[in-house]
């Protein structure tokens, strides 16, 4: 009895997590006992692209039962050289995503990186994500917490898992209670990132917590200044952080990495979405019958 309490106690899905999630317009199966995923391509590259990839990660998370947001970047503003793709507007952008949230009847996610760009992108999604890069800075934090939208805050990769709770409180005293984090992995050297699994419980402690397998598997600072990665290790990344009792999963995907316009050296293959989520429910259910 102990034992299979204490399991409980550390893999259970936490309550906060479920309050938030239905706290998210659209967001499904949240009766599910599963974990709760942000999956999409890196950048909106177009519309085609955009539509193809939630037609294939809708289908799946329906069919599994697992509470999905549509995750893409309207624009974006962190690149290693002055020539990388940037975006195909901001606009247009975010009229796609807001199209993929209409027929696909999902909430959409997306990073902003200025104060200006919160109350833009609140028109068009469900949940504003703040960057690594930008978590300490206070006035893009606030501006997307008065939004009243979910606020999903990356834990910046030169951050302590116990230094988030202070940029959780930030967005608590603006009045909205609908903020989670997400681990991206802390660097590891000049050209490395490594997952510290203590963070998650960690970081629990403060608010529902996401790992965002992905870029914790990016190698950045490249000599040619375009990130590289290590997509073999997704899946291995990914059981490990059902396994520690993560409430939510980030995988960034696309039918096309190699030609992808933005992190393509770490996503998914499209292809291999569905065999991954198959894996990751399957230890989620047997933690949950501890």
């Amino acid at each position: 009895m102990f034992i299979r309490r204490f399991f409980y106690y550390i893999f259970a899905p936490h309550l906060d997590t479920i309050m938030n999630l239905q706290n998210i317009p659209q967001i499904k199966h949240t009766d599910s006992g599963n974990f709760f995923l942000l999956a999409g391509p890196c950048a909106i590259e177009g519309e085609e692209m955009a539509m193809r990839i939630a037609e294939k990660t809708v289908a799946v998370t329906d069919k599994l039962k697992i509470p999905y947001v549509f995750k893409g970047s309207f624009k974006k503003a962190n690149r290693s050289r002055i020539d990388s793709f940037t975006g195909i507007g901001d606009e247009k952008a975010l009229r796609i995503l807001e199209k993929v949230s209409k027929e696909f009847g999902v909430p959409t996610v997306t990073d902003i990186h200025t104060n200006e760009d919160a109350a833009m992108a609140a028109e068009y999604v469900d949940m504003l994500q703040i960057p690594a890069f930008l978590v300490r800075q206070t006035d893009l934090v606030v501006a997307a917490a008065n939004t009243g939208k979910t606020v999903n805050l990356k834990k910046g990769q030169f951050m302590s898992p116990e230094s988030m709770k202070h940029a959780v409180q930030k967005v608590l005293d603006c009045n909205n209670q609908n903020v989670m984090v997400t681990d991206r992995g802390t660097m590891f050297g000049y050209q490395d990132m490594i997952v510290d699994f203590r963070g998650i419980p960690t970081m629990q402690q403060f608010a529902s917590t996401v790992l965002d397998v992905t870029h914790s598997l990016q190698q950045p600072n490249q000599m040619v200044g375009v990130t590289g990665g290590r997509p073999e290790m997704i899946e291995t990344i990914a059981k490990a952080g059902i396994a520690v009792g993560v409430d939510g999963i980030f995988i960034e995907t696309h039918f096309d990495p190699a030609n992808a316009k933005s992190d393509g050296a770490n996503m998914l293959h499209l292809d291999l979405f569905e065999g991954l989520m198959n894996k990751l429910v399957a230890i989620r259910q047997t933690i949950n019958n501890f």
